[in-house]
């Protein structure tokens, strides 16, 4: 349960404040009027009011409790982990293979190459495009399966694929999978916007597929030897949707796309596992599909990898090129969005080397209804942010790394692209009634700050407890180490149980002076596994969870 206070405080000219709070049965009234000349006073009324106004709040939420803990996996899927089902409950399947046929030849209904030995026309089709082609209807229905076999498949020629059709339901959704011990690989050409086509599909099921283009170029790169020209066989992104439901996106690898490797928006109960998005030329996935963008109910991610976003990728060796970012009229970030709803879980990620901010969840709307949820993620070398939350949010057994200069002298990214918004390790925005927990993290950076807040008001509530901060050079002010925290919030921030080492700043009862003894504590090679003898071992910081090395 949250807490909750009436109203922010009000002065209007220098005459009045009331401020009430009540939370589980506590009421508390606090009422000062005040109607001096503006000055002095009036600012003396104001810290009153305000100062009357965190302690009311601080009353009030003095009893709410935490949510409990899970710093390892607890082996049991939880309401939001569990996908739409795994087997079609009807409809028909449909077969691809490089060997099959086209429409006029075969009927996609039998696993057989054309000239094989099935009936008349009962072969695969030779491309997913023909069941679901640019122009005319789809040769397949809601809730029938698609399964390609090993090969590559163009797609783009003649236009992009139409939407998957949508299941009849949950329990029964339309699948495009790619068949068991295959990964087929869709490669867009001729400039085709999107690879998959996911605009209105609801219950549907993505699986076992690799995403890319066969191009090395990057749209609207400002060097013309890195940007794309119609002739090239690229395509701008590789899955999008839009007002999509009940949608079970798993083990894909979408990389070398020449804008974005995801653009979707308008999204509700989706949940994406086993999924890499690499090296796509302006962001991993972009949240930005324009009116109807903002998302609900749960939206899962888990073991991602989203990494050198906003570079380019070689065809021929898979290695990033031609990295840029906002000052060169790029973008950069991992993963985006715009105004947002929606209950958030990404855990299991590891979020690297992008040219901007590595999870970029400023712009959710802050709904009591709306939380973040950020569980053993690795976020390392961004160029902004390594995570950037707003509203409710719960940040835990996470190892984030500030080396936002990585980028420095490197392919197009210039001095103002790296450790952008104060390069800020974690950056919490609140915005009245909200409770943000980070709690058993390591933390690391160069920025200003390692935890950045800002905005809100006193209502907010933000508990740091058992971290350890590890302070560096500040990038753009040499001389200066990081702080722990610091930022331009009201919000009430409680510390407890912290542990830091080489930082400007130590709140609260944070111990500053021992050495945390770690593997390896240089930003460039930052290794988070504590060595014998750590003070932090059992106390602070990020905690490995089995075999699983704590880097």
């Amino acid at each position: 349960m949250r807490c909750r206070v009436s109203r922010k405080p009000q002065v209007r000219g220098a005459c009045s404040v009331d401020v009430r709070a009540r939370a589980r049965g506590l009421a508390i009234s606090i009422v000062h009027h005040h109607c001096g000349r503006i000055g002095n006073a009036h600012r003396r009324t104001r810290r009153l009011a305000l100062a009357a106004f965190a302690f009311a709040s601080l009353a009030a939420c003095a009893d709410e409790t935490e949510p409990p803990s899970e710093l390892c996996p607890s082996g049991l899927p939880g309401e939001s982990d569990i996908p739409i089902a795994t087997t079609s409950a009807g409809g028909r399947t449909y077969y691809v293979r490089a060997d099959g046929g086209d429409a006029g030849q075969c009927n996609g209904r039998a696993d057989v190459a054309l000239g094989g030995r099935g009936a008349a026309n009962d072969c695969a089709w030779n491309s997913p495009a023909i069941a679901l082609p640019a122009s005319g209807p789809a040769r397949i229905a809601g809730g029938d399966t698609v399964l390609i076999g090993a090969g590559t498949y163009e797609i783009g020629n003649g236009g992009y694929l139409q939407a998957i059709p949508s299941g009849p339901s949950r329990a029964n959704p339309t699948r495009l999978l790619g068949k068991p011990g295959a990964t087929p690989k869709l490669v867009g050409v001729a400039g085709t916007h999107r690879v998959l086509n996911l605009d209105g599909s609801s219950n549907v099921e993505v699986g076992h597929l690799e995403i890319t283009d066969n191009s090395d170029c990057v749209h609207k790169h400002p060097d013309p030897a890195a940007a794309c020209a119609g002739a090239m066989p690229w395509a701008r992104v590789g899955l999008y949707a839009r007002a999509s439901s009940n949608v079970w996106l798993h083990d894909l690898d979408i990389h070398g796309l020449a804008a974005r490797g995801i653009n979707a928006g308008g999204l509700s109960n989706w949940t994406v596992e086993r999924v890499k998005l690499n090296r796509n030329g302006t962001a991993g996935w972009d949240g930005n599909i324009g009116q109807g963008g903002s998302n609900s109910g749960r939206i899962v991610l888990r073991q991602v990898e989203i990494a050198w976003n906003g570079c380019g990728e070689r065809v021929a060796t898979g290695e990033p090129w031609a990295c840029w970012a906002q000052q060169t009229g790029g973008y950069g970030d991992g993963l985006g969005t715009t105004d947002t709803g929606g209950q958030w879980l990404i855990q299991d990620a590891f979020v690297h080397h992008n040219t901007s901010d590595g999870l970029d969840l400023r712009y959710m709307d802050g709904a009591d209804t709306t939380r973040v949820t950020l569980r053993r993620v690795r976020a390392v070398a961004n160029a902004g942010n390594q995570v950037k939350v707003k509203g409710n949010s719960l940040i835990e057994n996470s190892v984030l790394v500030g080396n936002c200069s990585y980028f420095k002298d490197k392919f197009f990214m210039t001095q103002r692209d790296l450790c952008r918004a104060d390069g800020s390790t974690l950056q919490l925005v609140t915005t009245g009634h909200d409770t943000a927990i980070v709690r058993r993290n390591t933390l690391s950076g160069e920025g200003a700050v390692q935890i950045g807040h800002s905005e809100g008001n006193p209502t907010d509530r933000i508990q740091v407890s058992n971290n350890l901060v590890i302070g560096s050079p500040y990038y753009l002010r040499p001389g200066d180490l990081t702080a722990f925290s610091g930022g331009r919030t009201w919000a009430i921030v409680h510390y407890a149980g912290n542990l830091a080492w080489n930082v400007r700043t130590c709140p609260g009862d944070t111990v500053c002076d021992r050495n945390p003894r770690l593997a390896n504590m240089t930003l460039a090679a930052f290794d988070a596994q504590p060595l014998a003898g750590s003070p932090a071992s059992g106390k602070a910081g990020a905690v490995s969870c089995g075999k699983q090395p704590l880097r």
